[in-house]
């Protein structure tokens, strides 16, 4: 295909896509720089950078961005390194492997606030394992600002493993066979097979499923909502549920649209390590 037919048929969803993407966020530049709220929506006032400055000088929007970070370093590796364990582990199932699939996929396919509020009555007083952290360990699960924030953390590993699961699972299937008949010649154990073979020829896919699992995390709100029930007192506010906060609940959408606009710096940053690798990569590959 010449450059000409392919500028033909890819242009108009490149065009779609930045339009959907620049726009927003021009717009959101220029209404983070107007003191907006409720009461003068038709008439909003400039003020120019007042806002980000607050934002940035704002406690709370560094504790949320703390707990945002400390919940990626956390959820993270923990959805890969188990959708690891367990893409090896259906690697080795031939029987009922798609009733295995099809289980661990139904936290991942749940409607998320659905799924968190069933999350929450399990852990709840009452709940199963309530129930059995009782029984067997003779302790009760109380809501706080400990217990919560690692409920958070949890529940998000618990919905996105089957995700990291299936994409390694795939990426197992195209394991070189010679590779790995000649690591077993050579005497190698099943773990040296893993370090040696597997796992650097999964290396794009970790590198893939961190960029998205990053993404992901850093707009977690759903668990945080549901979970908190937004009671401050569990100390577990992320940065989009604090943007939730500021722009309905204290009714300041000027401020709200500026913390939005770093929220996306923030990402992007956070994402050029990921962006770095994928291009490496990728111009080895060639």
């Amino acid at each position: 295909m010449d450059k000409r037919t392919f500028s033909f048929f890819v242009g108009p969803s490149v065009f779609i896509m930045l339009a959907l993407m620049t726009l927003p966020l021009l717009a959101s530049i220029v209404l983070g720089m107007h003191f907006i709220t409720f009461r003068n929506l038709d008439e909003p006032l400039w003020i120019g950078f007042q806002n980000y400055e607050q934002v940035l000088n704002d406690p709370e929007f560094w504790d949320s961005l703390e707990f945002t970070l400390i919940f990626i370093a956390i959820a993270v590796p923990a959805r890969i390194v188990l959708g690891l364990l367990f893409a090896l582990l259906l690697d080795q199932i031939t029987r009922y492997r798609g009733i295995f699939i099809a289980a661990a996929l139904v936290p991942f396919v749940m409607t998320p606030v659905v799924g968190t509020l069933i999350f929450r009555d399990m852990f709840d007083r009452g709940g199963p394992y309530w129930y059995w952290m009782q029984q067997l360990f003779d302790y009760r699960l109380f809501m706080n600002s400990t217990t919560v924030p690692l409920l958070i953390i949890f529940h998000s590993i618990w919905t996105a493993t089957p995700f990291a699961m299936i994409v390694l699972f795939a990426g197992l299937q195209t394991l070189p066979q010679e590779s790995l008949e000649a690591a077993r010649v050579d005497g190698a154990t099943w773990l040296r097979q893993l370090w040696h073979v597997a796992i650097p020829h999964l290396r794009s896919l970790f590198i893939f499923i961190g960029l998205i699992s990053i993404m992901d995390a850093y707009r977690v709100f759903d668990s945080v909502f549901v979970l908190t029930q937004q009671n401050p007192i569990y100390d577990a506010e992320t940065i989009m549920y604090y943007n939730f906060q500021v722009a309905l609940s204290f009714g300041r959408l000027g401020k709200a649209n500026a913390m939005s606009v770093l929220t996306v710096l923030g990402i992007f940053v956070v994402l050029i390590p990921f962006l770095v690798m994928t291009y490496r990569e990728q111009t080895e590959e060639d």
